[in-house]
């Protein structure tokens, strides 16, 4: 496999971003603000996963912010106005989610809407909604003064011990996976990557891995939410490269037409791309509420463009068909090292809308240069 400029481009911004904002704010690399940064990634990258589905087809989800200010409001509310049970009151956000998006996606393809439009008005819908259900005031995440499962989203921190556990676990799923994987390529007469390819991918993954918990371990441990990115993350990759829907994706994204004459159905492939991100709307409602420590009006706003900027920016084509969930993190942490290190620096916050606009405009310029010279 040829690598292009595009592979290592992105790895280097990241790097230059984290190197510049550790000389500007000494304590960008602190223990604490480290993990914080854990936190903030967790919750850009889940939403990015999710839009990484609806982009890899060819659509777009707008509505995602207000989505997460809307499902994260409607669980707090459940939890500290009706008293329900943290879990039931998450549960049934999720279910929400699932189900609203499961609806607005069939009414984009079943009556040949653009989601851009449809997700436009849907995100005026759930913003207004969300106003509604909160009363236009700030509903906490606790209820009575009580830690519950909806607070410990984002204040639980899994001990170091357990984070080396888990690590060896993960590089242990890895080299079975991928020992899998070369066999069959094998049995069905595929090209397989060399041995020592194979060892160094595998080496540094590990290295990752062990950076990490080395990392999060000088604080708490590692945050809850990283947990949860790990999950979805995990979820979405086996989505899309192991299974027909993720092909499906794929294939729409490249040709719809093509893909439709094929045989693939596009219209079930698309619906499920908007449920399973209606599911990843609600998890990220729930972490950037329980991070915010209440829901308040503010919650999940312009959280659609910075998923949107993470995925343009791990290389994911805004016109479908390209895009993967390892290049959709790295964006991810482009954009929430960007901002938390503005934050440290204390830049105003319209210098901060600027430079977030600038990125994305910059990254899909980029994104179609890129694309042109390698044709």
């Amino acid at each position: 496999m040829r690598l292009s400029l595009r592979d290592f481009a992105i790895p280097l911004a990241l790097l230059g971003v984290m190197v510049f904002f550790g000389m500007a704010a000494p304590e960008f690399l602190s223990a604490r603000n480290l993990s914080n940064l854990m936190v903030e990634l967790s919750i850009t990258a889940t939403l990015a996963m999710g839009m990484l589905l609806i982009i890899l087809p060819g659509h777009i989800d707008l509505s995602a912010g207000s989505g997460v200010g809307l499902l994260g409001g409607v669980a707090s509310v459940l939890v500290f106005h009706q008293e329900w049970p943290a879990p039931a009151a998450l549960a049934v956000g999720l279910l929400f989610g699932v189900l609203i998006w499961l609806a607005m996606g069939a009414f984009i393809v079943k009556e040949g809407m653009p989601s851009f439009i449809v997700t436009l008005g849907a995100l005026l819908i759930f913003k207004g909604l969300f106003w509604k259900v909160i009363a236009n005031a700030t509903v906490p995440v606790v209820a009575g003064g009580q830690t519950n499962a909806y607070s410990l989203l984002t204040t639980y921190y899994l001990p170091a011990n357990l984070g080396w556990v888990l690590a060896a676990s993960l590089v242990l799923a890895l080299i079975l996976s991928s020992g899998i994987q070369r066999r069959q390529m094998q049995a069905h007469g595929f090209e397989v990557e060399g041995r020592e390819a194979r060892f160094m991918r595998i080496f540094i993954a590990a290295q990752a891995l062990a950076l990490f918990v080395i990392v999060t371990g000088q604080f708490r441990g590692i945050p809850l939410p990283s947990l949860i990115l790990g999950a979805v993350t995990f979820a979405v990759y086996v989505l899309t490269q192991h299974t027909a829907l993720g092909r499906h994706l794929y294939a729409i994204g490249g040709n719809a037409e093509a893909a439709l004459v094929s045989g693939v159905p596009v219209k079930k492939a698309v619906i499920s791309a908007f449920a399973c991100m209606g599911g990843i709307v609600a998890l990220t409602g729930f972490m950037q509420t329980a991070y915010a420590g209440a829901s308040t009006t503010t919650v999940g706003e312009l959280m659609e463009l910075d998923a949107v900027a993470a995925c343009v920016i791990g290389g994911v084509s805004l016109r479908g068909g390209r895009g993967g969930v390892l290049g959709v993190l790295l964006g991810a942490m482009i954009m929430t090292a960007l901002i938390n290190g503005m934050t440290l620096m204390s830049v105003p916050p319209e210098h901060k809308f600027i430079a977030r606009g600038v990125v994305l405009i910059l990254a899909v310029w980029m994104d179609m240069r890129l694309s042109r010279s390698a044709k």
